[in-house]
């Protein structure tokens, strides 16, 4: 009854988001391309996105995209030093923020309807008229750096950043978004001037906008604005490798608790099978819950997921955490083969709709979860996608589930970061579909 009512004035929060008056409208002014939702709420939400990621700089100089944004949104202007910048954001209420991925970075402003103009202004002035202070720059590197260096010790980032660097390794995806302590120290002033150059272009970016603005007040100020940047070169895509060889990386650190992290590789969000995908490896995490804690108190907080936010190279995570390396990894094993085996239940297809529609449109509520929503769905190859989502879950048979699990969990490239001693070679065992061969993609 609970989640009836939830989800019932979740539908009804959605509805009033997406109704026919707030339709989605994409259009380009003067070469550069806005994506508008408008909405009642006062609040809006303005998001750049620009395109290429990792693949925007080179295994040297990675996490240069992540100072650059830092910068801009921290560093003040060749108009309003940081101090009167931020005295300004701070007194509209304006917030700015940024936030770099493997396929994308994006620059984000949220304030309210009745500072929309002056809040814009600032935005504006962040995005094209960045100070490049050398003080600024310091402090931000610093900043950068110092993070970089705690997540090193962090087991649990230390160990995602080695998985993806040996699940892709040679390729963008190998690549720190956050940079490294070594690659992050060598960069200078010239370097970000140079790749702000590069990005900020029209061929790589786009502006996403949400709340109580009107197309025509959005094109004025984009013709004064984002409408004036080069056009720029588009981002060299990288032909998708897909997981089909297991592999085993192990780095071996005397630490308490022992770390496992398994990628496979999965369907996009643009193609039918990915919201399929998304919901079957929410199915497996609540099975690894089940089996590994509360069954056999293996770990804390197993997880299985999908990683949606991934584009060019999709792929599937499953983890652990444990004392008991060589059990917890033939429980996984156990859990993969036995859905690959007998299939998913229709109740638990069920029960994960439900769950899945209820953060879905929970997710939605702010201006900024819906800008967000927006830019990643264009990203995936239509702006629609994001709308989309809940019709194509609600119409998943337990045939589509089965089928999409059994084809993109085939080979596992598993990394290990803890005491060696506690696992032998033959423990980070394969699913049953590739002893010997190797299902085709």
């Amino acid at each position: 009854m609970r989640y009836l009512i939830l989800l019932s004035l979740s539908i009804a929060l959605s509805a009033g988001l997406f109704a026919a008056d707030n339709t989605v409208k994409s259009f380009t002014v003067d070469g550069f391309k806005v994506i508008l939702k408008p909405t009642a709420k006062e609040v809006i939400s303005a998001r750049l996105f620009i395109k290429g990621g990792t693949a925007n700089y080179s295994k040297s100089q990675e996490g240069i995209e992540s100072l650059l944004l830092n910068l801009i949104i921290e560093g003040g202007t060749t108009t309003k030093n940081k101090l009167v910048f931020n005295a300004e954001a701070e007194k509209l209420g304006t917030n700015f923020g940024s936030s770099t991925t493997f396929d994308f970075s994006e620059v984000n402003m949220n304030c309210i309807k009745p500072f929309w103009n002056e809040s814009w202004s600032l935005f504006s002035d962040a995005l094209l008229k960045p100070a490049f202070a050398t003080e600024e720059f310091a402090l931000v590197q610093q900043q950068l750096l110092t993070a970089a260096k705690q997540k090193q010790s962090n087991p649990d980032d230390h160990l995602r950043n080695i998985a993806m660097q040996h699940a892709f390794e040679g390729r963008n995806y190998a690549k720190l978004p956050e940079g490294s302590p070594e690659s992050l120290q060598k960069l200078t002033i010239d370097d970000l001037k140079n790749h702000y150059k590069k990005v900020l272009v029209k061929n790589r970016c786009y502006l996403v906008i949400v709340g109580n603005v009107t197309q025509e007040d959005v094109t004025q100020k984009i013709k004064a604005t984002l409408g004036k940047i080069a056009l720029g070169a588009a981002v060299a895509t990288e032909v998708r490798k897909p997981i089909t060889e297991p592999g085993i990386f192990v780095e071996d650190r005397d630490i308490a608790t022992n770390y496992i992290r398994g990628l496979m590789s999965a369907p996009s969000m643009s193609q039918p099978d990915g919201i399929v995908m998304r919901i079957g490896m929410s199915i497996l995490r609540d099975r690894f819950f089940v089996e590994l804690r509360t069954k056999r108190s293996l770990t804390y907080a197993p997880q299985a997921s999908y990683a949606y936010l991934a584009v060019t190279e999709p792929y599937n995570i499953v983890y652990a955490s444990t004392q008991k390396p060589k059990d917890a990894l033939e429980v996984m094993i156990e859990e993969i083969n036995s859905i690959k085996s007998k299939g998913f239940l229709q109740s638990e297809l069920d029960n994960e709709k439900q769950s899945f529609l209820t953060q879905y449109y929970l997710g939605l509520e702010t201006a900024a979860d819906q800008s967000y929503n927006l830019g990643l769905s264009e990203l995936w190859g239509d702006v629609a996608i994001a709308e989309q989502l809940s019709t194509k879950a609600q119409a998943i048979t337990l045939k589509d589930l089965n089928r999409v699990f059994d084809k993109y969990t085939n080979a596992i490239r598993w990394t290990y970061l803890g005491k060696k001693d506690q696992v032998k070679t033959e423990d980070f065992r394969q699913t049953k579909s590739v002893e010997g061969k190797y299902k085709p993609y």
